[in-house]
């Protein structure tokens, strides 16, 4: 089974492009991020031909998530649980079907910027939600992936200057280590355990030449249970991606699971 992450930064702008990566790389499940559209407006019918299967929670102009599978999703639930009152489109999951079901979840992390904010605060109370629930998740004892732009530098080696995100939301203590309490749950970071090669980026800014030089950034990860871990055969981080027309700033993210899809 083949995981995929990926924040496409607007399904519709990007369609064609993500469709012919879709042909070409064949994702069993797909977690997408900022698809920026709501449910309505989602292009279900471009991905229901090529066999998968949809679960959507959209949000006009900014924000969405979405999962695509090719066999039935099950369970689906819209949300992170823990504040009502949050209408941010951030998170879904749900069961993905089959011999061997595994829980996925597709996640879009605040960005948290400017530090000192109230931006940057509901960041981090968002990072303590997803802990909460990972925590539940994680007394299920099941496969469960969860998956997204998490706008987390987990480690200097996960950026090209790391000096130059000093002051940036994505590379603080503290959100740093709100990573690191996920991890402590007994979540593996996937790219770590199956390769953990520094300068391995998902994610080159549009502006000053970003992609052309490398100075790229590792932010979008699949954390595994151990029940998914013990199954994990490798990670390959799509970089031709980011060379395709009208290419999202982040690139796919996809993880092999030895797991009956």
């Amino acid at each position: 089974m083949r995981i995929a992450t990926w924040n496409v930064n607007s399904i519709n702008a990007r369609l064609e492009t993500v469709l012919a990566w879709f042909r070409e790389a064949r994702p069993d499940v797909a977690c997408l991020q900022e698809i920026k559209c709501v449910d309505e407006k989602f292009p279900t019918e471009a991905f229901e031909s090529l066999g998968y299967n949809v679960a959507l929670n959209g949000q006009k102009t900014y924000n969405g998530v979405a999962l695509l599978s090719k066999t039935p999703l099950e369970d689906v639930r819209k949300g992170l649980p823990g504040d009502d009152a949050d209408d941010h489109a951030r998170y879904i999951e749900a069961v993905v079907s089959g011999p061997s079901p595994i829980r996925v979840a597709s996640l879009y992390l605040p960005n948290g910027n400017p530090i000192g904010t109230d931006k940057f605060a509901y960041k981090l109370k968002w990072m303590e939600r997803l802990n909460a629930h990972a925590r539940d998740l994680m007394a299920l004892e099941e496969p469960l992936a969860l998956c997204g732009d998490y706008n987390v530098i987990p480690a200097p080696a996960d950026a090209d200057d790391p000096a130059s995100w000093m002051t940036d939301a994505l590379f603080q203590p503290e959100s740093r280590g709100a990573f690191r309490a996920l991890q402590w749950l007994g979540l593996t970071d996937a790219y770590m355990a199956a390769d953990g090669t520094p300068g391995g980026y998902t994610f080159w800014d549009y502006q000053a030449g970003a992609w052309n030089r490398n100075h790229g950034i590792r932010i979008d990860h699949l954390l595994l249970s151990p029940q998914a871990a013990d199954h994990l055969a490798g990670v390959a981080i799509h970089r031709n991606a980011r060379a395709m027309d009208k290419p999202s700033d982040h690139v796919p993210v996809v993880a092999e699971l030895t797991l009956d899809g």
